[in-house]
């Protein structure tokens, strides 16, 4: 029997001690970035749980005390339903599939990526619980199950610098001097240790992180995923949601939202306007960091190419930081944050003025013909896709396309598909490092399947993302030919 067939077996002993009867139906749940496996388990008549297994037992031991601690406390988080704490796994609600960042997507207008107002009310409400997990769980939860340390404290936050440094910046081959900088880390430490530390640091407090379940009023947030939780300041969990990459809030939003959260704070009693925004640029700093950091980790280390999806949206999110004004003089930070800003600025615009090369990328199905040659050179890639694995056969993925997540998790676990991706990267790698070279101005690459939906759109973003990341001094431009045909179109196109 694998270790894979155990834990599933332990969770349904779980279950069926929960339920009374044993599961009928057992699926695996994506676990995001997550190194922990998570199943739904459904009974004949209906109910169901989710399954978790944790292969870390420090970090299992604080989920599941905090989530006890949370749940006395009245707050929205899932109810463990039982835990075999010795194996690492445990039964949870089942809140459903709909995170915060489901929501934002599906109230975006078609073609946009901007932070749509009708998810306002949504993040109010999460912003109103905020403070009760800050205060009454700082007061109640055991931080001495926190892991890996029970406060943010300096070690901590050099722990995340120092993780922004070694995969992003080294991995990103952003030039810096290592003892300047390291200098600059001391200084920004320092400036974060001055605000008040006393409160719960949900610590990674962001959008796919809020699960939406329907309430008696509307739609409410419940959360999960405060396994590293600790002691800390109150503007590191708002900067987190705030300054979520992928949810795109632009200044408008950020304002309203932040002055909505601290109305609440005043309103308890907890601290002062004044005292909260004076240690705010510096948490907003140091989560951006930190976020970067995971995206080089999970995207330049782990080949994880959606996370990179999220580095032109930080890069916007330093830029903004820069026009105002670091909290602290750290000169060489500031000119690392700089040649991020410059290589990952969302170019937008019809021409390329500057006489670089262009590479215009399209997805389209063999039976409509080949794209149309729009650049007049005449040139370039038509890879076909037809002989991957198709997950347009398979019932689950019939209404989804390959921007879609379940289908992205489907192409990216099949070997066949990532060695062809390998080798279709490694072409148009030395093709465009050729043009640039010889004075080239445009290149076409063009993905082609049956259908124009599943495998050609996936490698078609999947060649966009990772031009603008190797190739940032490169004009992209991306067409998915038969976008208006699929069944579902999705919000980003």
């Amino acid at each position: 029997m694998t270790p894979g067939r155990v834990l599933v077996d332990l969770a349904s002993a779980l279950f069926a001690e929960w339920c009374g009867e044993p599961p009928s139906d057992i699926r695996p749940v994506a676990a995001d970035g997550s190194t922990r496996s998570y199943w739904r388990l459904t009974a004949p008549g209906g109910a169901s749980a989710v399954g978790a297994h944790g292969p870390d037992p420090n970090e299992n031991r604080a989920f599941l005390s905090f989530s006890r601690t949370l749940r006395e406390l009245g707050l929205p988080v899932p109810e463990v339903y039982g835990a075999d704490e010795g194996a690492g796994v445990w039964l949870l609600e089942d809140l459903g599939d709909t995170t915060l960042f489901d929501a934002i997507k599906e109230a975006r207008e078609p073609g946009s990526d901007a932070f749509p107002d009708a998810a306002l009310p949504l993040y109010r409400r999460v912003l109103e619980m905020l403070p009760r997990f800050q205060v009454e769980g700082g007061e109640r939860i055991n931080f001495r199950r926190a892991y890996p340390r029970a406060a943010f404290d300096r070690q901590s936050i050099l722990w995340d610098l120092n993780y922004f440094k070694y995969h992003f910046l080294k991995l990103a081959h952003i030039p810096f001097n290592e003892a300047r900088l390291e200098r600059d880390f001391s200084r920004l430490a320092a400036h974060l240790l001055g605000a008040g530390r006393s409160w719960f640091l949900y610590r990674d407090l962001q959008s796919r992180n809020v699960m939406v379940r329907p309430g008696p009023e509307g739609p409410e947030p419940w959360f999960i995923d405060y396994q590293g939780g600790r002691r800390g300041a109150l503007q590191y969990d708002v900067a987190s949601l705030l300054y979520d990459s992928k949810a795109n809030l632009d200044a408008r939003h950020r304002e309203a939202l932040l002055d909505h959260y601290l109305g609440v704070l005043e309103a308890r009693g907890v601290a002062g306007r004044d005292e909260f925004l004076e240690g705010w640029p510096g948490y907003v700093l140091v989560r951006v960091l930190q976020a970067l950091g995971a995206y080089g980790y999970r995207g330049f280390f782990e080949r994880k190419p959606r996370f990179l999806q999220s580095v032109p949206y930080a890069a916007e999110n330093l830029r903004g930081l820069l026009e105002a004004g670091l909290p602290v003089d750290v000169p060489e930070l500031e000119a690392a944050l700089e040649a991020i800003v410059d290589r990952w600025r969302r170019v937008e615009g019809p021409v390329r003025e500057d006489g670089g090369i262009e590479v215009t990328i399209s997805s389209f199905r063999f039976s409509g013909g080949y794209p149309a040659d729009t650049s007049g050179h005449g040139g370039g890639y038509v890879f076909d896709c037809r002989g991957l694995p198709n997950p347009g056969r398979e019932e689950a993925y019939r209404e989804l396309t390959g921007l879609d997540e379940e289908t992205i998790a489907f192409m990216a676990a099949r070997p066949e598909a990532q060695a062809f991706w390998e080798q279709v990267r490694g072409i148009v790698d030395s093709h465009i490092a050729n043009y640039v070279e010889r004075g080239f101005h445009s290149l076409s690459v063009s993905f082609g399947c049956t259908g124009g939906q599943h495998r050609s759109v996936y490698m078609a973003a999947r060649l966009r993302e990772h031009l603008l990341v190797r190739h940032p001094e490169v004009l992209v431009r991306l067409t998915h030919r038969e976008s208006a045909d699929w069944p579902r179109r999705p919000a980003r196109v």
